[in-house]
């Protein structure tokens, strides 16, 4: 019988027989809107190879695409880049069905496989390493190139210069079900926008490295004709725009662009919100909104990606600020989004502790505060005149850090 799932060739003797999973919408607390792909690759030279695994559950559907292949019982080497559960799950299934005479990953790989699994039997390649596929007049090499906290610490990369193909692992993935392989047969703004949220919610804490991986990269010349990520879709002529946009989101390069994040009791801090968003738009900034009575912390942090400046607005309650608002801010602190300008504003009943608590929240993430306002319950004219001046502050602050900072070539 015909498997009902088949493998997609992606390269010359490369094969994708990964899994799509449509129904996911929660992945470690990122919103993942439009599903996701667990992609794995099969390369067949004189020895099989597979590269990486699917998540537990979506193992039968990516045996059936090896099956279409060949007899999963070919596969000789079996190549884990990244340990993390989502390309790891299925590992013991197939380590049980196929018995490779290999199974490699980084020196932290095998760490992190074992503390996962036990003991598999997994071998370390250290950077530079390289492993014969197949050789005579048609060679086919893999060379190992360790690229720590991109975003685990056992995280690599593994390249085939004969064809310039990487298997780049979590780096240039986004989440993005879809029956498309080739990020060239999707629309630029669908890549762009999902590119962007993946950054944001799951690399933007490992700029600095990521800085010293494309450095790293570009020192190495490396000719890069396919770019094979563990999730979305694998990147031939695009790959240029997405590479760009990792090196502006590395360096923290800001636009100017303000996101007011806020929520509300009984409105009076969202009358100060949008106040607060027309003099931010007033004094020359792209403004974003962002009620959080109905925005995801995962969308949160993609307009804060770029975005120069962040104003947050939170009502006090029982002493505190409001809870989607300390979610929203215990959230971005992990994300490390430094460098901005930061205000906060809101309205109180009794005792109005929740502007000090933004303010303090805002610091411990290194952004410079321009300004705040509070008031007691509703706002009068008083109170919308400071949320105005607060906002022209912000923007003022900003349009000067921003003059003053050398411009990304």
């Amino acid at each position: 019988m015909t498997t009902p799932f088949r493998a997609v060739p992606v390269g010359d003797c490369i094969h994708w027989v990964g899994a799509i999973d449509w129904s996911i919408r929660d992945f470690h607390g990122y919103q993942v809107n439009r599903g996701s792909t667990y992609n794995a690759y099969l390369i067949r030279g004189e020895r099989t190879v597979l590269v990486d695994a699917v998540k537990a559950g979506f193992e039968d559907e990516m045996f059936a695409r090896i099956a279409s292949v060949c007899d999963p019982s070919e596969i000789d080497v079996v190549i884990s880049n990244h340990a993390e559960m989502d390309h790891s799950g299925t590992l013991p299934q197939v380590l049980e069905r196929v018995k490779p005479s290999r199974f490699l990953a980084s020196p932290l790989g095998v760490k992190a496989l074992h503390a996962h699994f036990g003991n598999l039997g997994a071998e370390a390649v250290k950077d530079g390493d390289t492993l014969e596929v197949s050789g005579g007049a048609s060679p086919l090499t893999l060379k190992f190139l360790e690229t720590r906290f991109l975003h685990w610490p056992d995280s690599m990369f593994t390249y085939i210069p004969e064809q310039a193909f990487l298997f780049s692992q979590d780096a240039f993935g986004m989440h993005l079900a879809s029956l498309e392989r080739f990020a060239e047969a999707l629309p630029e703004h669908l890549l762009d926008q999902e590119a962007a949220k993946y950054y944001a919610n799951i690399l933007m804490p490992f700029g600095p490295m990521i800085q010293k991986l494309l450095a790293r990269l570009d020192e190495m010349n490396l000719p890069l004709a396919t770019v094979a990520p563990d999730h979305g879709p694998i990147w031939r002529d695009r790959f240029p725009r997405i590479l760009e946009a990792y090196r502006r989101w590395s360096s923290n390069t800001l636009r100017p662009k303000a996101v007011v994040a806020y929520d509300t009791m009984w409105d009076s801090t969202d009358l100060m919100a949008r106040v607060v968003g027309e003099s931010l738009h007033e004094g020359g900034l792209e403004v974003q909104l962002m009620p959080l009575s109905g925005s995801h912390r995962s969308d949160l942090a993609t307009e804060v990606l770029e975005a120069g400046a962040l104003v947050v607005g939170s009502p006090t309650l029982n002493n505190q600020a409001f809870p989607t608002v300390v979610e929203a801010l215990s959230y971005l602190k992990g994300l490390k989004p430094t460098g901005r300008v930061g205000g906060a504003f809101g309205s109180y009943g009794w005792s109005g502790e929740a502007v000090r608590q933004v303010e303090e929240a805002l610091t411990s993430m290194g952004m410079e505060l321009a300004g705040s306002t509070k008031t007691l319950y509703v706002p009068g004219g008083d109170t919308l005149a400071a949320c105005h001046t607060l906002g022209l502050q912000v923007a003022s602050a900003l349009q000067e850090r921003l003059a003053g900072e050398p411009q990304p070539a």
